[in-house]
């Protein structure tokens, strides 16, 4: 089976460079230079991981993403992008994104960081059910209600989630979660886990009222 990855870059040698090294690794791609006709192929085409910038004619690539994400589109994305200051990369995952790259960038980093993803996103879900106070987790169909009510996570929060709530009363470190929910590659860094973190509480606790993870400084994190 094919992988298909979406890149949005209005540069278009950069745009025909990635293309290109990532066709010799084997995957197929689909460029735009804008975001204008991506909604449409995301609808038409089974979409594997989404290359996004952010600095693009038209529509500002996270607010794209953010607007896909509340229609409930949860293909992963990578920013590649040009924003580089510590607001604005966590203004990228706080808009929905599983992994942000600041240009210039290495290419050699950009296919470990697409290969990771791809490990966590193509494989397949255990069955069943698991359940944390009022959160439920399908594991088939990867989906979570709090209370009953749908929440929409990005297959990256869903596995952050379950990896808490199966080591209930556990403090686990940044190392343990990098290894079991990113993968264990060398190019994150503890500062991913911590936005992440607070990109997953923001999702299922926006009040901030029911307080269902704990941080437990210098350590790492645990259910409450």
């Amino acid at each position: 089976m094919h992988t298909t990855i979406v890149i949005v870059e209005d540069e278009e040698d950069l745009l025909e460079l990635i293309e290109y090294n990532l066709e010799k690794e084997g995957f197929e791609t689909i460029g735009f230079v804008n975001t204008k006709n991506v909604r449409r192929v995301l609808d038409e085409e089974s979409v594997d991981l989404m290359i996004m910038d952010r600095n693009l004619p038209g529509a500002e690539g996270s607010e794209f993403i953010a607007s896909l994400r509340k229609e409930g589109v949860q293909i992963p994305v990578i920013y590649l992008s040009a924003k580089n200051k510590e607001s604005e990369i966590e203004e990228g995952f706080l808009r929905g994104g599983d992994d942000y790259m600041t240009k210039p960038f290495n290419m050699k980093e950009l296919l470990l960081r697409i290969n990771a993803i791809l490990r966590r996103t193509k494989g397949t879900p255990s069955e069943g059910v698991v359940a944390y106070r009022d959160i439920l987790l399908n594991l088939a169909s990867r989906e979570v209600t709090i209370e009953g009510t749908p929440i929409a996570l990005t297959k990256l929060e869903f596995d952050l989630l379950h990896t808490l709530i199966s080591n209930q009363n556990v403090v686990l470190d940044r190392d343990y979660l990098l290894e079991h929910v990113w993968g264990g590659d060398e190019v994150y860094q503890d500062r991913t886990v911590n936005v992440a973190i607070n990109r997953l509480k923001e999702k299922i606790d926006p009040d901030k009222s029911k307080e269902y993870i704990k941080t437990v400084r210098g350590v790492g994190y645990t259910l409450c």
